[in-house]
């Protein structure tokens, strides 16, 4: 819910039904006592923080650090990375000594992939986390990502379950207009369909990586407009969510 702040969201995801919640990380207004405010939400409502973001490489100061001291602060599971425009060694650099610096927490480091940034696959990804060699370190898997890369839920038989910790959804028409850098972002941003809505494999891809946490990547300008009310729109996430993770596939 990026249009209401980090400790609000949790209230949002908690009166919707969500049993977790993602945090967002924004530095130009993270304050102090932002993460204590955050755990305590968390605290009162009984939801788990189950990763915060995002960190991209590339563009200067990353701010990865902080974010790791603020998911040990909150109890958040996963710190979200992306490798932005830096190139591979890079990453593996980076990911590395975040993955170091996380070494004695229960924070693990996800390095998701994304068709219009350096590591842009799902073979890519698993390279950079294998090379960075740290337990702690995984792929996150997102379901748009994963079409737009030309990857399907087949291909992750081949990863290791460790390397799998949970996985993002969300659905989008099998092939998309303007594939071009500037059509991929636009889509993942601002274009995103509702679970079912769509015509993605997620049956197939839950069932490929099955018994982990969903989390509904749900950025869509649309779906602010029909439901400019973020408790509103949160509840008709998590209703799509329900019905695709339990009925049988196809379009809603």
């Amino acid at each position: 819910m990026i249009d209401v702040g980090p400790a609000d969201a949790v209230d949002v995801a908690a009166q919707a039904g969500f049993g977790a919640v993602g945090i967002w990380f924004d530095s130009t207004t993270w304050a102090p006592s932002t993460p204590r405010v955050i755990a305590g939400r968390l605290a009162a409502t009984g939801i788990v923080a189950l990763d915060i973001e995002p960190v991209i490489f590339g563009r200067g100061p990353d701010h990865g650090e902080a974010l790791i001291d603020a998911a040990v602060e909150i109890g958040a599971r996963h710190v979200l990375v992306a490798s932005g425009p830096a190139d591979r060694s890079e990453v593996v650099e980076r990911f590395a000594a975040l993955c170091d610096r996380a070494t004695g927490s229960a924070v693990t480091l996800v390095l998701e992939f994304l068709p219009i940034f350096s590591i842009g696959s799902l073979d890519a990804a698993v390279s950079v986390v294998v090379e960075a060699g740290y337990a702690n370190g995984a792929v996150l898997v997102d379901s748009l990502h994963l079409a737009r890369s030309g990857g399907t839920p087949a291909d992750l038989a081949g990863v290791a379950p460790q390397l799998l910790p949970y996985l993002q959804i969300a659905d989008a028409p099998a092939v998309l207009e303007d594939s071009s850098p500037a059509g991929l972002r636009e889509e993942a941003l601002y274009g995103r369909l509702l679970p079912g809505h769509g015509d993605l494999p997620l049956a197939d891809l839950m069932s490929a990586v099955p018994d982990v946490p969903l989390s509904v990547e749900m950025r869509s300008r649309q779906l602010m407009i029909d439901y400019p009310d973020p408790l509103e729109r949160a509840r008709a996430v998590l209703v799509a969510m329900e019905r695709s993770a339990s009925g049988p596939p196809g379009r809603a």
